[in-house]
């Protein structure tokens, strides 16, 4: 199954008019809570600006980009680990997903109710926090009681292990930290720490959902943000849904460009979203180019050249040879692959070889 970003907040913070934006499926947008019940799914082309400048040297018969899915959840409120609302429906949603997107509304409209009366981000923030380490508290202290006994008096290592990592959980849960605070020194507390599925451990983008004069510069709504997640390891990302979503509407790029131009973006919103969500799974791209083709490949960061080729078909890391590796900007610079060749720019790499984002890569085979 695709990795996946989850978009997560408070009933009508702006998650579905967002989602609607970043896929052609349409969430159903509407100025009450749970208007989104079951989670809706987008596949998400990702902007690469990269394949473009390839299909202009190479003139392939198509351009194929990457994607990645994101789902919609249902608006979480207070209680939600308790099961209020729809808590236990969202909080499964949630679970089954790699990184979150929490969408905070950080914009003034009288026309748009807020669940809790008034405009407040930092307190929604805090409200799904909350909720979300309840939930993981509530896990932690349930796989201790299950294996405190064995990890005090037995001599089962691995016991042990777990039992130490928990305890770091609980004590940074217990004192309102994510689990994502909390930092492991060996590969084995890190195992353990994956193996949990803690909810707050997962990677998460703060998307700051404003009016159209703040898609620039922000506002006081984004700096308390800002300043609440300072000590987190997350990201914050300033976006206009309406005026995304009016974005969305126009016909041709020429349009979109001249709208963005007018309110001082340069790039629209949305697609520094695809972008941030991309880098949140730890996700790059490598890039194949042909006659046929030029195209992007999605792989985890850190993959070496066997499980890369793999990507493309299963054969070519099984019986995996070589790869032909090209930088980007040799092949730009230098117009084409036997350009590239002849200059010596293209390197033989072997099955420990990192592969870089924006790689050009052949990969030689036998099966």
């Amino acid at each position: 199954m695709a990795l996946q970003c989850g978009i997560v907040g408070l009933p009508n913070v702006g998650k579905s008019t967002l989602f609607n934006c970043l896929s052609n499926a349409k969430a159903q947008a509407a100025n009450f809570p749970f208007c989104t019940i079951d989670p809706n799914v987008g596949t998400i082309t990702v902007p690469d600006e990269r394949l473009n400048t390839l299909a202009a040297l190479v003139h392939p018969e198509r351009i194929v980009p990457t994607t990645v899915e994101i789902v919609d959840i249902a608006g979480l409120v207070k209680g939600a680990s308790q099961g209020e609302g729809l808590g236990n429906k969202f909080l499964a949603n949630i679970r089954e997903t790699d990184a979150i997107l929490h969408v905070l509304r950080c914009f003034d409209d009288e026309n748009v109710m807020h669940v809790d009366g008034i405009v407040n981000p930092v307190r929604d923030k805090e409200i799904i926090d909350y909720e979300l380490q309840l939930k993981d508290l509530e896990t932690v202290e349930s796989r201790i009681g299950k294996v405190q006994k064995q990890a005090q008096t037995g001599g089962d290592k691995q016991a042990k292990t777990v039992f130490n990592v928990l305890l770091r959980y609980k004590a940074a849960l217990e004192q309102g930290k994510p689990a994502r605070t909390v930092r492991f020194d060996s590969k084995d507390d890190e195992k353990v720490a994956r193996d949990l599925f803690l909810l707050t451990n997962k990677p998460v983008l703060y998307v700051c959902n404003v009016d159209e004069a703040s898609a620039v510069p922000g506002n006081k709504y984004v700096d308390a943000v800002r300043d609440t997640i300072r000590e987190e390891d997350a990201e914050l990302l300033i976006v206009a849904a309406k005026i995304e979503s009016e974005i969305a509407e126009l016909e041709t790029c020429e349009e979109r460009e001249l709208f963005l131009g007018e309110i001082g973006l340069q790039e629209s919103g949305v697609n520094r979203l695809i972008k941030a969500a991309y880098r949140l799974l730890n996700l790059e791209t490598f890039l194949t180019a042909g006659p046929q083709e030029v195209r992007a490949w999605t792989y985890r960061k850190g993959s070496k050249a066997p499980r890369c080729a793999g990507v493309i078909h299963t054969d070519f890391e099984k019986g995996f040879i070589r790869a032909e590796v090209i930088k980007y900007d040799d092949y730009v610079r230098l117009g084409s692959e036997n350009a590239c060749r002849e200059a010596g720019k293209m390197y033989v790499e072997g099955k420990e070889y990192v592969v870089q984002d924006g790689d050009i890569m052949h990969f030689r085979f036998n099966v």
